[in-house]
């Protein structure tokens, strides 16, 4: 252990106190909330940071883990929208399925589905960590006595995202996991590039990479919506990575670039408004449907794309459907723009594509993803970082047309804070840490 691992640990190390800061949600506001139809509105409306949130203890096969930083998904709209289902909807369906989360059935939740801190107390039986371990946290919690959740935790009903179908989430000071959550932190980040990397690697390695997604193979070309967002910067460097070429589709010019300084060289530029390629009547626009198909093409040296990384879902799924090539693979993890998807099903069947669906990852694949970041393979593209009181600003900037990831900092006060090794750090080249980076992280 180096002398800098050592004053880590010992700083951090400590018993935690009886209560905490935290962004909590409440159960008895879910009617008021559904109630304002404005969907910004109701997000300020549903926002509370509290400062005497009981801090939980581990129970057997538990860990509490001292929160630095915290990062933003889009689960996190989900929950304060309440759409489209109320969190406490979710938090007892998962009280009936098992005996060790009735507790998480409370009349609050606090959120949080990404974070790195470091481990406070174990509860019995945890032998992967020990107090003063600094930690990322993988987000899925599951049954480890459960065959299918062994092989996959798709396979099992009871496994669920914590954070969000959970309690005890990241943005707080304090966080409650299972030990099947604790992945070891990256050593040359820091604690905020850390927090925002978990999920979302996880997530693009299972999509691109494993068994259980494309599988790109070099020479192949991925076309990438959202490109200069939190999983699309991702998937543009394992695409680079694995020998394949990334075409980046991004909103602006001035994401065209941040996309291009991550290697991506073919990149079109398409406002948000043209990526919608469904029209009102539920009828697909098939003129910029070809015009977009010809753009595909000319930016990708007249090839069609073998992998289609999907997330939009509603506005962009029949563009997706249409363009990707023979045999080709169009793989999906989310529907932010809507989950009914319309695209025309000849185009699927008469030459062979397939639709791949994907959802986080196991934990072996989270291991494999997070061990590539440990590596320096994969850099985070934070670009904004908030402390916990100012949880709205953050939740403004995730609700607008952003780049990159968003970090909380919940006990680390800078969003440079963490960073034990700088040879690894200066070997990379600061440059590729701040690509997205903005004044204010």
């Amino acid at each position: 252990m180096s002398s800098l691992q050592a004053e880590t640990q010992s700083v951090y190390r400590h018993e935690a106190p009886a209560t905490m800061r935290a962004v909590v949600l409440y159960k008895a506001e879910d009617e008021k909330l559904m109630s304002i139809a404005d969907e910004d509105e109701r997000l300020r409306a549903a926002i509370h940071v509290e400062h005497d949130v009981p801090v939980p203890k581990p129970g057997p096969g538990e860990v509490l883990v001292k929160v630095m930083a915290g990062a933003m998904n889009y689960n996190t709209l989900w929950a304060l929208r309440r759409h489209p289902v109320s969190t406490f909807d979710r938090l007892g369906r998962f009280a009936k399925l098992d005996p060790d989360a009735v507790r998480h059935n409370l009349d609050y939740q606090i959120m949080g589905s990404d974070g790195a801190g470091v481990v406070v107390s174990v509860g019995d039986g945890v032998k992967n960590c020990q107090p003063g371990d600094n930690i990322v946290v993988f987000p899925v919690v599951f049954d480890h006595q459960s065959p299918q959740a062994i092989e996959d935790y798709l396979y099992d009903e009871k496994s669920r995202i914590w954070g969000y179908e959970t309690n005890f989430g990241a943005f707080a000071d304090y966080c409650l996991i299972r030990a099947t959550q604790v992945l070891p932190k990256p050593k040359h980040l820091s604690w905020a590039e850390a927090a925002v990397l978990t999920g979302g690697n996880s997530t693009v390695y299972r999509m691109l990479v494993s068994p259980n997604g494309a599988q790109i193979k070099i020479g192949e070309s991925v076309l990438v919506w959202g490109a200069s967002g939190g999983i699309g910067s991702m998937a543009v460097q394992y695409a680079l990575r694995a020998g394949a070429t990334p075409v980046g589709i991004v909103s602006t010019e001035e994401k065209a670039e941040l996309v291009r300084a991550l290697g991506c060289t073919a990149v079109i530029v398409r406002p948000n408004a043209e990526n919608n390629f469904v029209n009102a009547d539920g009828t697909p626009n098939m003129r910029r449907l070809v015009r977009f198909r010809r753009d595909v093409l000319q930016a990708n040296q007249g090839r069609a794309p073998d992998v289609v990384f999907e997330h939009p879902g509603r506005a962009t799924f029949y563009a997706s459907v249409l363009v990707a090539a023979n045999r080709g693979r169009i793989v999906t993890c989310g529907s932010t723009t809507g989950y009914e998807h319309l695209y025309d099903n000849r185009y699927l069947w008469m030459y062979g594509k397939r639709i791949i669906g994907s959802h986080c990852a196991s934990w072996n694949e989270a291991a494999r993803a997070n061990d590539l970041i440990c590596r320096g393979v994969i850099m985070p593209e934070l670009s904004s970082a908030f402390p916990l009181e100012r949880f709205d600003d953050a939740v403004a900037m995730l609700n607008s047309d952003h780049v990159g990831k968003i970090a909380i900092l919940c006990n680390a006060s800078t969003a440079d804070e963490g960073i034990e090794d700088m040879v690894l750090r200066n070997e990379i080249g600061e440059r590729q840490f701040r690509i997205f980076r903005k004044k204010d992280a």
